[in-house]
């Protein structure tokens, strides 16, 4: 049975474009990690009770290490400034084993890979699990500027570098990425994965249905989610269903911060909608979805939400806790 976190040493840390760093982490003593698959990530213990999720970027064939990349956001919560300021060669990490919400298609019969910026973390693992396993894809990659395209000696370098066009912001606008044109001339069947900002991946994702890809053929990650106070939001009640107590959710807090109030305590990570550990049952009532971890097939099943930031619709929701 795998440990649900793993204490690791941070063995390399470099910079790999402007304002990026990766840190490579093996195992304190030296043996073997956690078995993981193309598009995983993990959780990243640090200082002050912050937790961050960070897409493994090598070979998952490798059990001595894993590599993350982290940028340096200056609109950074405290993570990405605590890796870049704070964490360093030869220090400890605590870390989750290996999870991923990512996952590859392998019955695919071609994929689009999509990366913008940082977003080429998850997306160069499985560009080079698909050249090891010969499947056809094709990857677009995307930077304001090629100074900020972390791994890209490493893709140019790579066996699958004629799979690869890169984009630049900076660059020529003959060579800008252009997505309705990338989208609308992909062979039918094809599976669509891209990760980066937010922004890009709500382009990306609102073109492809604009162009028709069925849900199931789209696969994304966000690194963060938009989370703020809407000026509709008003307050609700929350019923654990095991005690039928019933708890208040004042318009101005979440529901994990009105559970914790009243003892009732949820496991979270990322606190934005993102990473899933929040995920809890919902047994009666309406949801109103704020996450960017469902599909919108889920959503509307109605059936799950998270905690972190959803709300409700209803005046109730009744919770399975």
């Amino acid at each position: 049975m795998v440990a649900s976190t793993l204490v690791v040493r941070v063995a390399r840390k470099a910079k790999e474009a402007r304002d990026i760093c990766s840190f490579e982490l093996v195992a304190t003593e030296n043996g073997t990690l956690p078995a993981f698959s193309a598009g995983s990530h993990v959780d990243v213990h640090l200082l002050g009770g912050l937790v961050r999720q960070y897409s493994l970027c090598n070979d998952p064939s490798e059990t001595h290490r894993y590599a993350i990349a982290v940028l340096r956001d200056p609109a950074s919560r405290g993570g990405s400034l605590a890796m870049h300021d704070v964490v360093k060669e030869g220090d400890t990490l605590t870390i989750s084993a290996p999870k991923n919400h990512f996952t590859l298609a392998h019955d695919a019969k071609t994929s689009l890979l999509l990366a913008g910026g940082i977003g080429i973390t998850p997306i160069l693992c499985m560009a080079e699990r698909l050249a090891k396993l010969g499947d056809e894809f094709t990857l677009h990659y995307t930077a304001r500027a090629r100074d900020r395209m972390a791994f890209i000696d490493r893709v140019q370098r790579s066996s699958f570098a004629d799979k690869v066009v890169l984009h630049f912001d900076d660059g020529a606008a003959e060579q800008r990425l252009d997505i309705n044109a990338v989208l609308s001339g992909a062979k039918t069947g094809t599976h669509l994965y891209v990760c980066g900002p937010k922004g890009f991946m709500d382009a990306v994702l609102n073109s492809a249905r604009a162009h028709g890809w069925p849900e199931a053929q789209l696969h994304w990650e966000f690194f963060a989610a938009d989370i703020t106070a809407r000026a509709g939001d008003r307050p609700f009640e929350v019923q654990i269903a095991s005690s039928g107590h019933v708890i208040d959710v004042p318009a101005d807090q979440t529901v994990v911060q009105a559970l914790l109030r009243a003892g009732v305590d949820v496991m979270v990570s990322c606190e934005q909608g993102v990473c899933g550990t929040c995920v809890t049952r919902v047994l009666h009532g309406e949801v109103d979805h704020r996450d960017v971890y469902f599909t919108s097939e889920e959503q509307e099943r109605n059936d799950q939400f998270t905690p972190c930031c959803s709300r409700a619709k209803s005046s109730r929701l009744v919770l399975d806790l």
